[in-house]
């Protein structure tokens, strides 16, 4: 079984910063898994921001959040953060983070159907 607990989000104005953080419970060997975060906006589909392999060497992200977010991982706290910088209101979601066995290759990390495992989100919103 596995856990994932979301921390960090709130209300932050335009161009502001914020640090998510995800702490995994498995009794499974962390570096299983291939880390995601997605986000989830009022009426929208959830949707693919980030996703790192298992020890860090490859990331990817949503084409939108390139060179503002930055995924990482700890695997000896067995955690996963999001850093966000210059946040906007198109950036106001739902973010979650999500946990898959599946490895790192093509774009499959990018499919919500991929991830077996999800935590209960926390709420980003980002005032103009």
């Amino acid at each position: 079984q596995v856990q994932l607990v979301e921390s960090g989000g709130g209300l932050v104005q335009s161009g502001d910063s914020l640090r998510l953080s995800c702490a995994v419970s498995t009794s499974n060997t962390f570096t299983t898994y291939v880390m995601g975060w997605f986000r989830q906006a009022p009426g929208k589909e959830r949707e693919f921001v980030a996703a790192i392999n298992w020890n860090g060497a490859s990331s990817d992200y949503l084409d939108s959040v390139k060179g503002r977010f930055a995924i990482s991982r700890d695997n000896g706290r067995k955690m996963v953060h999001l850093q966000m910088n210059g946040l906007g209101p198109e950036d106001t979601a739902v973010y979650y983070c999500a946990a898959t066995t599946i490895g790192y290759y093509g774009d499959v990390f990018r499919r919500v159907s991929t991830y077996d495992y999800w935590g209960q989100g926390t709420q980003v919103t980002v005032s103009s």
